[in-house]
């Protein structure tokens, strides 16, 4: 006999939740709540979740979109949160799960998604914004792991995340992201959404493995790209001397001397990467 759907709504509302057991949000865990259970729907419906999937959920906090990933097709939600409060007020969700949701207890910048989950997997989280960003290098590192990365960031992260060449926002996040992933933005949020309404409108963004990445050694990469954009109004001619010959270094990779670091498509610095690799050896 199948299972009934999960339902959202079957529980109590979160807001009583969070008075029940006294979840102020904490500003130094980067905590503000999304309540609104059509929000939270939308984002999970967003990360295209199919059937037999795990999905990793980072700081599930009162558990709104804790609830709405229950209520996709996926197989289990297994959710990371260190706040102990929380873990607490989430077994009443764990209950109505029916074996589908599993409570780590852990930081998530201490943990490996892929180790506690079953291939095929996705991270979809509202990300705290004080870790959001080390949290996404890490996951990136490992992107082949997973099916896909559903994020919330504040916008400001967002539009570095998509930024194209000649931009402002255009850096080494730029880069480093597109080169491993497929990235799009879904859709904003303005603070209101929140409880505690942040400072910042946040963006949705789905990332997903790019299946032909340009050939490069992450280290590499990280440290030519460090070099450009730690001086970008210079000419690469002169902001990668620290690397070597630089002038050698882009004749090798097809770019022009004169060329500043925002110029430079992402398939660009792949290949400065791979001349420094290879003058090295």
């Amino acid at each position: 006999m199948t299972a009934a759907p999960f339902d959202p709504h079957s529980l109590p509302p979160l807001r009583d939740v969070i008075a029940r057991f006294g979840l102020g949000a904490r500003k130094a865990l980067g905590q503000n709540f999304l309540l609104d259970l059509n929000l939270t729907g939308r984002i999970a419906r967003s990360a295209g979740l199919a059937e037999g999937m795990s999905v990793v959920e980072v700081g599930p906090g009162p558990g709104g979109l804790t609830r709405a990933l229950l209520a996709s097709p996926a197989r289990e939600v297994v959710a990371i949160e260190r706040d102990s409060r929380f873990v607490e007020a989430l077994q009443d969700v764990v209950q109505a799960a029916d074996g589908r949701l599993r409570i780590v207890e852990a930081d998530a910048l201490e943990v490996d998604p892929a180790a506690l989950t079953e291939a095929p997997r996705a991270i979809v989280a509202n990300l705290p914004y004080n870790v959001a960003t080390p949290l996404l290098i890490g996951w990136l590192k490992r992107i082949e792991d997973y099916v896909s990365l559903t994020l919330m960031f504040q916008k400001e992260v967002a539009d570095r995340l998509v930024a194209q060449p000649g931009s402002k926002a255009y850096g080494r996040l730029s880069v480093i992201t597109q080169w491993r992933a497929e990235t799009r933005v879904l859709f904003n949020l303005p603070p209101r959404a929140f409880t505690p309404p942040p400072k910042v409108d946040s963006t949705v963004v789905h990332l997903t493995p790019r299946a032909a990445p340009e050939p490069a050694d992450w280290a590499d990469l990280e440290a030519v790209t460090a070099a450009a954009f730690g001086q970008r109004r210079k000419m690469l001619r002169q902001s990668l001397k620290p690397l070597g010959n630089a002038e050698a270094l882009l004749t090798e990779a097809g770019i022009a001397p004169t060329a500043r670091a925002e110029e430079v498509p992402v398939a660009g610095f792949a290949a400065l990467a791979r001349a420094v690799r290879a003058a090295r050896a």
